[in-house]
């Protein structure tokens, strides 16, 4: 009596037995810096769970952001400032997991929420190091000016840090709602010396949010050791960040101005994320003349 072979079915929510090694080599701060040298736009996404950060590597995306805006986009709240410690170290261990299961290559950062950094440099480097513990390669933190010595203290102590400039969300109420910032002369001076004293105090990147156009080009042409990476300012930065269910027209609210929704053409969310990476390393996303100030 012969009996059929039994057909070995993969388990829902497992890889393959043996998946292909990936054929770019991981990013690193080294790896960033020779893209920027080349001229190559770096491409950022936000992920908030396993799933979405390994279609998010698979499509290329160099940078994954573990946002604090999970806040507003998984778990319903009207801003950032709600989110916890606990919750961004849980997003980013699931994150990280995703990653590793299948044998990606980007880089991970994690913002440090509200309240995690503010009391003192000892606090913001417990924050840091729960969530490189939990996976992330790099943390981001909002603010300048009293933020730099706190970028230092990490930096010393081998915390690889992102600051974040312009429109910082954790502090939108002191900035009177989610506006433009830098427009007037006095406000981008301010904003371009809190950009070089983050450079010297040793981040690596910079996100500039709602930041004029010629302004975050200017501020890319002056940090030469810093990466800006724009949301909202423009073509001229070292790179671009959307937060993804903006990008794939999922969101909860209204798209804002810089946003293009990549869904309504793909068809497929890995289809918007690969169009995305192809639009930002082509140089047509973001049009300064409808996604900038």
């Amino acid at each position: 009596m012969t009996h059929a072979p039994v057909t070995a079915g993969t388990p829902y929510g497992t890889l393959p037995p043996a998946s292909p090694l990936p054929q770019r080599k991981p990013i690193s701060l080294p790896r960033l810096a020779q893209m920027r040298e080349a001229g190559e736009k770096i491409t950022m996404l936000t992920a908030y769970d396993a799933t979405f950060a390994a279609v998010a590597d698979a499509a290329g995306v160099e940078c994954i952001l573990v946002g604090d805006s999970l806040g507003m986009v998984c778990q319903g709240l009207p801003s950032t400032v709600g989110v916890t410690l606990e919750a961004m170290a849980y997003h980013t261990a699931s994150v990280a997991r995703g990653l590793h299961r299948v044998q990606g290559t980007a880089w991970l950062i994690a913002d440090l929420p509200f309240g995690s950094y503010h009391e003192s440099r000892e606090q913001a480097l417990r924050s840091a190091c729960q969530l490189m513990q939990a996976g992330a390669h790099m943390v981001k933190l909002e603010g300048g000016g009293w933020t730099a010595p706190t970028v230092q203290f990490l930096v010393e102590r081998g915390v690889p840090v992102c600051a974040h400039l312009g429109l910082t969300p954790q502090t939108v109420h002191a900035l009177g709602g989610y506006r433009v910032q830098g427009k007037d002369e006095a406000a981008a001076r301010q904003l371009r010396a809190h950009a070089a004293e983050l450079q010297d105090a040793g981040a690596a990147m910079l996100v500039l949010e709602m930041v004029p156009a010629p302004l975050s080009r200017a501020l890319t042409a002056e940090l030469a050791h810093c990466h800006t990476i724009g949301i909202g300012a423009g073509s001229g930065t070292a790179g671009q960040v959307l937060v993804m269910h903006d990008m794939l027209g999922v969101n909860l609210g209204k798209n804002p101005k810089f946003v293009h929704n990549f869904m309504q053409d793909a068809g497929s969310v890995r289809g918007a994320i690969d169009a995305y990476v192809q639009a930002v390393k082509q140089g047509r996303f973001p049009d300064d003349a409808l996604h900038a100030w």
